[in-house]
C-alpha cells in the first residue's frame, strides 16, 4: 500500500486511501473499454483465466488514476504469486508497506463460508458475525459460488504454496498483524505498523 494523506478522527488516525480489489478491477476495466480492458474481456468471455501480464496492466492503469496518485492505494489480496509480485515491481509499481494478516486456515474457512452478499446493495454480511437484520433481507442474500469449504481449501492450498515467496519480495517493507483479534484491535495494529514504516 501507499499513503500520501492522513487525518485524525477523534484520537484515531485514519488513512485516506483507495482499496482496490482485483475481483472488482477487472469488470471495471472491461466496462471502461480501455485497451487492457478489451483484452481482459476477450479472456473472460472465453472463460479463461486472465494472464498475469494483463492483470498487471489493469492494476497499473488504475493506480495511475488521480485519486490513487494523490491519496494512495491498498491492493487487497494481490499479488498472490511471486510472478505477479515481480511483474508489479518490473512495471514500476512500488508499495510503501506490505501487510500480512495472519489468520489460521480453519478461521479463514469459517469466515469465508459464512459470507453472503446483498445483490441489491452490494453489502457483505456474515451468517455468524454480522447476520442480516430481517427475514426479507435474509431471503435475498447470495453466496458466491466459490465460497464453499471445498473451494476455499483449494484456494488456501494455492495461497500457502506461494505466500513465502511473495513475502520474500516485500521483506523490507513487510509487517505481520494478528488477524484473529477484534476488528478495532486489528485496525489499530495496522495503523501502528504503517506508521513504523512511513514515519
Amino acid at each position: 500500500m501507499t499513503k500520501d494523506r492522513e487525518f485524525l478522527a477523534g484520537r484515531r488516525k485514519v488513512y485516506l486511501i483507495l482499496e482496490l480489489l482485483l475481483l472488482c478491477l477487472l469488470p471495471v476495466a472491461v466496462a471502461a473499454g480501455t485497451d487492457v480492458g478489451k483484452v481482459t474481456k476477450d479472456f473472460m468471455d472465453a472463460g479463461k483465466l486472465v494472464p498475469d501480464d494483463v492483470i498487471i496492466g489493469v492494476v497499473k492503469d488504475r493506480l495511475q488514476e488521480s485519486f490513487c496518485v494523490e491519496s494512495g492505494w491498498l491492493l487487497d489480496g494481490f499479488p498472490r504469486t511471486p510472478t505477479q509480485a515481480e511483474a508489479l515491481v518490473d512495471s514500476g509499481v512500488s508499495a510503501d508497506c506490505f501487510i500480512f494478516l495472519d489468520v489460521p486456515d480453519d478461521v479463514l474457512v469459517d469466515r469465508v463460508v459464512g459470507r453472503r452478499a446483498d445483490p441489491k446493495t452490494g453489502k457483505i454480511y456474515h451468517m455468524k458475525f454480522s447476520p442480516p437484520e430481517d427475514d426479507e433481507l435474509l431471503a435475498r442474500l447470495k453466496q458466491r459460488s466459490d465460497d464453499t469449504e471445498e473451494k476455499v481449501v483449494v484456494r488456501l492450498e494455492e495461497f500457502r504454496a506461494n505466500v513465502d515467496a511473495v513475502k520474500g519480495i516485500y521483506k523490507d517493507i513487510s509487517v505481520e498483524v494478528d488477524g484473529t483479534k477484534e476488528p478495532e484491535e486489528v485496525a489499530a495494529a495496522i495503523v501502528e505498523a504503517i506508521d513504523s514504516l512511513l514515519m
